[in-house]
């Protein structure tokens, strides 16, 4: 190779990282390759886990501060756009995500527990507001630590977007507060978790076998299979429809061991006859067992599995769009095919399978019969992946549209000088909830694949976070060493831990919740992955994950809505 041909390929080299000077932006090839090696580069240190600990996707963030640092950026124009459509995708698949649980979190049980994550949030906001005024950092600078230290993402996308309606042009400080509070955000609710064990003197083996039992506030918000005994005589020679108004409980009673010589074990159906000493399957909320075990008798060791070969069971998969919204009494599974639908599973939680409970596309139902009628249901229900791996994209575009429009319409609000906009987080946030929670009543078929939907995610947040750390990166290391900005460490510290601490000794002794759905609730209220992870590992029951599903969808619209909120009222 000759050195002409060498200095050519060097050259090559030099313009696609340093952009192509007559070419608009630098260059499409530029452009690209800058964005990928970013977040290409973020997610492989991403996998890298100190103590367990990892910072995931964030790292996206870092290393784009470094290459905004040495001046290997984008289009200003192009990494705007970029930002924003990333912070679209990701908060409209947050929305559908979260959106089927969003307002049955709010019944029952989990009343107590959002509002428990409300205060966290509150407090939060009321610690950045007094920092701002008692240390003169900017309004700005401080909801982007306020973001990082409860490593709410989209809240960071709030603040930018609302900054931008508000002043017109973007504010790097915002990031720049988010990316030095947000590892401690990680590693300090983690530890203030850990703080709260010891300080509330928790009793590990105890806690776990009430969490299992579901006690506490998961009560309503869980499903439980108990075997019981008939011993009321009451009982004795009625069907299921004579029984039901008597206990006047959500339950269904799946399968059924007679007291004759053969004990052998049927489904039950509408038909089936109840005698004295009958064994029986019954799928109940855990807060009602108790009632419902007084009514029949008492609770029995069975294991139904194995008592007869001639019954299985099965997860279907709801495949079909026809049965989108339609309750189980319409599909008269049982009365056609001779099985039980015994629950639902949608979105990670189980319900009790009601006559009256909705269908939606992707749930994943549990079904005990014969082979035979299993099939035939199987063939009713759909179970096809195929079907499901097929992409809806109409609600997906059609969702964001009207999401663009909702964040784009103003809103006045007394003691704001200045009208609030949803903006490209909010609104299509609220649609997405909206469209996923109500979509199946219309016939909108709004399911994605999990993998679809985490697709989606994970482009929308690399995007969004490698164009936020390219535009920070020129002014991070000056803003550190000469601008104080080491002391938004502390200020993103005590934002993190103070409200856990707080609203953990709250959680514990006033509402006498159980320490595993305490620890859950914390972790959704700082919207935290890592620290859900570290409370699933300490429990083999599923307590935190059904604490933070529940306080989660709440936690995520909160976040955004106070961004926006302390930018346009402070800003």
């Amino acid at each position: 190779m000759c050195i002409r041909d060498s200095y050519i390929i060097m050259e090559l080299f030099r313009n696609l990282f340093e952009g192509y000077p007559n070419l608009w932006g630098g260059g499409v090839a530029h452009s690209v390759l800058i964005l990928s090696l970013v977040i290409a580069f973020g997610i492989m240190l991403g996998k890298i886990k100190v103590a367990g600990i990892s910072l995931g996707v964030t790292w996206i963030l870092f290393v784009g501060i470094v290459f905004g640092h040495f001046n290997l950026n984008l289009d200003e124009h192009l990494l705007h756009f970029l930002k924003e459509f990333g912070l679209i995708l990701f908060v409209y698949s947050v929305g559908l995500q979260v959106g089927p649980g969003f307002f049955s979190a709010f019944k029952k049980g989990g009343f107590t527990l959002n509002m428990l994550a409300m205060m966290v949030v509150f407090l939060g906001v009321v610690i950045t507001v007094t920092l701002h005024f008692i240390t003169g950092v900017p309004i700005t600078t401080m909801v982007g630590i306020l973001s990082g230290a409860v490593t709410n993402t989209p809240g960071l996308g709030a603040a930018q977007q609302a900054n931008s309606d508000l002043n017109g042009i973007d504010a790097p400080e915002i990031a720049l507060g988010y990316a030095v509070s947000y590892p401690l955000g990680v590693v300090g609710c983690i530890l203030s978790l850990l703080a709260l064990k010891y300080l509330l003197q928790i009793k590990p083996k105890q806690e776990e076998a009430e969490a299992e039992r579901g006690l506490g506030h998961l009560q309503e918000l869980t499903v439980r299979p108990i075997s019981l005994e008939i011993r009321n005589e009451a009982v004795n020679g009625k069907t299921i429809k004579d029984i039901k108004p008597l206990v006047n409980r959500d339950f269904v009673i799946s399968r059924i061991r007679y007291c004759n010589g053969d004990k052998q074990t049927e489904l039950v159906n509408s038909n089936t006859i109840f005698h004295l000493n009958d064994e029986i399957l019954v799928i109940a909320n855990p807060i009602d067992v108790e009632a419902i075990t007084v009514f029949f008798g008492k609770q029995v060791n069975v294991e139904w599995d194995f008592k007869n070969k001639n019954l299985i069971s099965r997860k279907i998969l709801i495949t079909k769009p026809e049965l989108n919204g339609k309750t189980l009494a319409q599909l008269k599974i049982r009365n056609d095919f001779g099985v039980s639908i015994t629950r639902v599973n949608r979105s990670g939680v189980d319900l009790v399978a009601t006559p009256h409970l909705q269908l939606q596309m992707g749930d994943r139902v549990k079904i005990v019969g014969s082979e035979l009628g299993v099939a035939q249901a199987e063939k009713i229900l759909g179970n096809s992946m195929k079907r499901l791996n097929h992409p809806n994209l109409i609600p997906i575009f059609l969702g964001i549209a009207l999401g663009c429009i909702l964040g784009s319409t103003p809103f006045m609000f007394p003691g704001i000088p200045q009208p609030v906009k949803l903006g490209l987080a909010g609104g299509p946030l609220i649609i997405s909830i909206l469209i996923s929670r109500f979509g199946p009543q219309y016939k909108l078929i709004t399911y994605t694949t999990i993998s679809a939907n985490l697709m989606v995610r994970e482009i929308g947040i690399s995007l969004f976070l490698a164009c936020v750390g390219l535009g920070a990166g020129k002014g991070f290391i000056e803003t550190i060493i000469n601008e104080g900005g080491y002391i938004w460490i502390g200020y993103g510290a005590i934002i993190t831990v103070l409200p856990l601490l707080i609203v953990g000794f709250i959680g514990r002794y006033v509402f006498k919740l159980n320490y595993y759905t305490l620890i859950g609730v914390l972790s959704g209220a700082t919207t935290n992955p890592p620290a859900l992870a570290y409370s699933n590992d300490l429990t083999s029951c599923d307590a935190p994950a059904v604490g933070y599903a529940t306080v989660y969808p709440l936690t995520m619209f909160l976040r955004v809505l106070t961004a926006q909120l302390l930018i346009l009222s402070l800003g």
